[in-house]
């Protein structure tokens, strides 16, 4: 395992104006060649990805292939510590793929991995159709918003996706999982006994289940 050095910052895009966007980062002490970006839900926070580890889970990890990754947890607008932001967009209706390429860029991710729950979805997914050159790949776990996009979008998109839901999450698990198996290039990974937060519920499975994935790409 390597050694992690954390921190906190924050980042201005132009959507959002002159309001700062949070992020936290966990960087290996020796650099990174990986960007994993970590987003969140609306009743969570980057606190959450903190508090259960997976900032320095991801980051401290040794892989085969890809060593060295820089995990940041991004508070998207008007969610977390990020409130002050205006939001691209209304709550549930998908935000222009443009806010996310200008996060990427401030944050000068190169190609990144996205791990987007919940209602970051409303960001996510028109990213990666819009511009899925700068996405590595896709973690999506039980996002909103993927029944406003079409099956022949999935089935274009050739992004590399690892999608996790709970089993007992029977709305959005389950709603979005018959969208998002339109994605050519997926993998699912069922949560047993988790709920919508599924990776609350067993941190431990959820990171096996991310850093197997991040080992294959």
């Amino acid at each position: 395992m390597s050694s992690v050095e954390m921190s906190e910052g924050s980042v201005l895009v132009e959507i959002c104006g002159d309001q700062p966007l949070f992020y936290r980062q966990a960087l290996p002490s020796s650099g990174a060649r990986l960007c994993v970006l970590l987003l969140h839900g609306i009743r969570f926070s980057s606190e959450h990805w903190l508090r259960i580890g997976t900032l320095e889970r991801l980051a401290a990890a040794d892989f085969l292939l890809n060593p060295l990754v820089c995990v940041r947890a991004v508070a998207p607008s008007g969610l977390g510590q990020s409130k002050a932001a205006p939001a691209p967009a209304p709550v549930g209706q998908p935000a222009p793929g443009v806010f996310l390429r200008q996060v990427c860029e401030a944050l000068q991710t190169g190609p990144v991995v996205i791990i987007s729950p919940s209602l970051s979805g409303m960001y996510l997914l028109p990213f990666l159709f819009q511009h899925s050159e700068q996405v590595k790949a896709y973690i999506p776990v039980a996002p909103i918003c993927t029944e406003k996009f079409t099956a022949e979008q999935y089935s274009s998109a050739q992004t590399p996706a690892l999608i996790v839901y709970g089993d007992q999450d029977t709305q959005l698990g389950e709603v979005s999982l018959s969208n998002l198996k339109n994605l050519p290039n997926h993998k699912v990974v069922v949560m047993k006994g988790a709920g919508h937060p599924c990776y609350l519920d067993d941190p431990e499975i959820w990171h096996k289940a991310v850093l197997d994935f991040l080992q294959q790409l």
